[in-house]
């Protein structure tokens, strides 16, 4: 089953005068709906937009694997274990936040930011916090979050080109860039930007670029 949620569903959150804005495709914060709470392992997916100087004020975490994908400009992270990053596009940064932990996340460039940050429930609570950091990832290399049960498959397909979506119980995919048709065949469902699909029980899919320019794509492979 193929269900697809449009970019223009995604619940407006952040704060524009601080040059923030969020749009979520979960309940998140004030938005609440207690039929889109999580979809397998994923709790969250969150399109951030940051104005340069712009940032999130150090905040806790628990319990929760965060994974974070540049889009464009550069991400700075400082976190309570002593990390510092610059986070750029085609990286994965990943925050275990364990038992707890407190971070950063700010726009320290001169440039607007924009990334996507999906939190997932770990399989069991607690443990130390742990950072990890890919720099530019291949599309050939899944990254892996076992805490989660969890692959991210990140795809950037040139225009007209064809990837095989896992076969597995849950699959989430969302449009970074570029449109592409989901399903069996070249006329199954067209998403775009901010556009997002949960498909459960995948077999047999494929993802293909169907604009004039390239697109990107996440995948997120899941067994429960």
């Amino acid at each position: 089953m193929i269900e697809v949620r449009r970019s223009g569903d995604r619940y407006r959150g952040g704060e524009t005068a601080a040059g923030i804005e969020s749009l979520h495709a979960f309940s998140f914060g004030p938005y609440y709906d207690p039929d889109n709470l999580r979809f397998g392992a994923i709790l969250a997916c969150n399109e951030e937009r940051l104005a340069p100087g712009a940032g999130f004020d150090e905040h806790p975490h628990s319990h929760t694997e965060i994974v974070t994908w540049v889009v464009e400009g550069e991400l700075t992270h400082r976190d309570s274990q002593g990390h510092e990053s610059v986070v750029g596009p085609g990286d994965v940064q990943r925050l275990s936040a364990g038992g707890g932990v407190r971070h950063v996340e700010r726009n320290d460039g001169d440039r607007p930011l924009a990334f996507v940050q999906m939190w997932l429930s770990p399989l069991a609570p607690g443990g130390d916090p742990h950072y990890e950091i890919v720099r530019g990832i291949a599309d050939s290399t899944p990254y892996a979050v076992p805490a989660a049960g969890a692959l991210l498959h990140p795809r950037r397909l040139a225009p007209g080109e064809r990837t095989a979506l896992p076969d597995a119980p849950f699959v989430y995919a969302h449009v970074v860039r570029g449109a592409v048709a989901l399903g069996t065949s070249l006329d199954g469902d067209l998403l775009e930007p901010g556009d997002s699909a949960r498909i459960t029980d995948a077999e047999g899919l494929a993802a293909v670029a169907t604009g004039d320019g390239p697109a990107e794509l996440l995948l997120w492979e899941m067994t429960g």
